[in-house]
Order: C-alpha cells, then structure tokens, then sequence
C-alpha cells in the first residue's frame, strides 16, 4: 500500500478553502501596479488597521526574538474583562478559524455530524469533512438560518451547530426571540458555535454571552481581523466555558498565538475610536451600496455586516470582467450561488469605482 492510498477516504474529495484573490497576484497576471487594484473580495477593514495596534506591535517587533506568551496572559485577560468573565473562559486562535478546528479535533470523530445553514460559511463543512464527520447543510428561505429547521434536524449523532450571524457570505442576522426559541430546544449532547466574526457592526447584538454565563454548550467565536483591521496577523478567539475551553487547550499547537499578533490585537481592542470609524464607515458604504443597486434594478440582501450580496447573472463572468479593470469581488459558485457575486464595503472612493466598473459590465 503506497503512502497516498493511506490518506484518510474522506479526504478524497474534500476541496481546499479558495481564499479571495489577493492584490499582488493580480497586479503580477494583469500588469498592472498594485496602487491601481482595489479588493472588495475579503470583507476586510478598508480604514486599516487601528493605528495605535501599529504603535503596539512596531514595539513587539524589538523582541521578535523572544517566543511568545504560550498562555496570552494579558489578551485573554483583556478580552475576559470586557465581557465580565474569567481568563479561563477564553481560547486564543490562529484566526477565528483555528477555534473550528480546534472544537474538531476536540469533540469530531467519524460518524458524527454537524449542522450548518445552507449558505453558510464553507469552512464549516471543510473542517467537518477533515476530521471524517457529516454536514447537514438545512435550507435557509430569504438566505436567514431557519433555527426551527436545524434544531428539528438534530440527530443522535449530531455533535455542532454552526449559527453565523451575522452570516457570510449572505450578510443576515437572526433576531434574540429566535436564538432563544432554538436554544430551549438543542439537548445536552450537541455544541452550538455562534461565529460571531461582524459582531461589533451591529448597533444591537442579540445577547449569546448570556448562555456562556449559564454554563451551556457553547462557543462564541469573535476575530480581530474585520472591525480592527488585523487580517494579516491572523488572531481570533473562542469564548466558552472553563471546561470546553480546557479541552480546546490541549488541542492548539504551542504559541499558536504569536506576540506581534497578540500586542496589536491587545491595543485594537481598546481602540474604540477606531472602530466607531470603522462602523461610520460601513454604514454609509451600505446605504450607498443599496442605493446603487436599486437604482441599477439589481436583487441584493438586505446587509448587517460589511458586505452586500448581489444578483448580477453569471457571477465567474462578472468577477473576471471586474478583475480585468482592476477591482477584485467575490464570485459566489462556491456557495452554489452561481448568479451573485459578494462585494465588500470599502472606502467612498473604492465603492464609487466598484459600482462605476460594474454599471460599465453590466
């Protein structure tokens, strides 16, 4: 038997995650400078990062030399006082993402399944798949989670629920009532993931600490890398109880946090400035995205993040067209939504251009 026919069967046809297409690649395939490319593909904060996390981490970078702290003493500490709870409910990430793969290796083994909106955000099935478990992916009308369906979907061998909200790629939330109505019914033996990434976008977040704070079966997963403009450096967090949190302890590699990451996220989390930019900034993006969209006749999702969806036809056409002038979107066949494409909201002037290059498409 060779060293490949060894390989788990589940990862047989399992697809690799296809990030956003980044500038520099472009810039190299089109000739074209980067200063003349704009990238509304990755939800990511057009402002930036929050500069006193630049501040914080050009001083990290003096003592790059030095291994990171291995427990995130004083972010876990800063993150547990914001949210009136102890260090020991907190898990740091490589991203928000790593905090998937760490409740996989901790809680998944093959047979068991997770449940997850259709048009959710895919890694959910992706880490479901490496570590050999089903996804039962539940139809979600008006692309907003159907809470009811899923907790009628749970099964036996049901271990998560993943409820992102609000929602990538469709940019949905689901209200307080409904969480509620979900959560009296999930049993004992299934975890809920609330994936929280755009969170601090909403002016009045449904209240899922609440349930941390009772003790339940859950994890709350929040990210640096959209309202504090920290993508690059790859720091996340998982808020849970002390007992998950343990467990999710012992399955993260060592330093897998590293202190350049930390130092910046410890200072973007207190620059509340920052992100109130960030938000004003959103919300006048949103409304000019809206605006925009009916005036061109187009169907788009109604957004509580930093992105709109959008119904332009052939979305892989409209992405290459796009790419071609410059302006990097999100074509949406992955989410087997072949028709729309997802924007992100970015700068007046970069908003300005998306929709001048596609009224220029279309």
């Amino acid at each position: 038997m060779s060293i490949l026919e060894q390989a788990h069967p589940w990862l047989k046809d399992l697809v690799a995650y296809d990030p956003g297409k980044p500038i520099e690649e472009t810039a190299r395939e089109l000739g074209l400078e980067p200063g003349d490319i704009i990238k509304l593909a990755s939800n990511e904060n057009s402002l930036g990062p929050s500069p006193k996390a630049v501040e914080a981490m050009k001083k990290a970078v003096e003592i790059a030399h030095i291994y990171p702290d291995g427990g995130g003493y004083k972010l876990r500490t800063a993150i547990a006082e914001k949210f009136g709870l102890q260090r020991e409910n907190i898990v740091l990430g490589n991203g928000s993402n790593e905090i998937i793969e760490l409740i996989g290796h901790g809680f998944l083994k093959p047979g068991d399944n997770v449940i997850a909106a259709e048009h959710a955000f895919v890694v959910y099935k992706l880490m479901a798949t490496l570590f050999g478990a089903d996804t039962i992916e539940v139809p979600d009308p008006g692309f907003v989670h159907d809470l009811d369906a899923m907790a009628a979907a749970i099964t036996p061998q049901t271990r998560k629920i993943f409820i992102a909200n609000p929602n990538n790629p469709t940019g949905t939330l689901v209200g307080q009532e409904e969480i509620d109505r979900f959560m009296d019914k999930v049993p004992g033996h299934v975890m809920v993931i609330f994936d929280e990434a755009y969170y601090e976008f909403l002016e009045e977040p449904p209240d899922t600490m609440k349930y941390v704070h009772e003790g339940r079966n859950v994890v709350i997963m929040r990210t640096f890398s959209k309202i504090q403009g920290l993508a690059a450096l790859r720091i996340g967090y998982g808020i849970t109880t002390p007992e998950i949190a343990t467990i999710l302890q012992k399955c993260r590699q060592p330093f897998n946090a590293n202190a350049i990451a930390q130092a910046g996220a410890l200072a973007g989390l207190a620059d509340h400035e920052h992100q109130d930019a960030t938000r004003a900034m959103n919300k006048a993006g949103l409304k000019f995205y809206s605006a925009a969209f009916d005036e061109m006749g187009l169907e788009y999702v109604p957004s509580f993040a930093n992105f709109i969806l959008v119904k332009v036809g052939d979305g892989d056409r409209v992405f290459q067209e796009m790419l071609k002038r410059g302006v990097i979107i999100r074509a949406m066949r992955g989410y087997k939504l072949p028709d729309w494409v997802r924007i992100s909201v970015g700068t007046e002037a970069e908003n300005k251009r998306c929709i001048e290059t596609l009224k220029e498409i279309l």
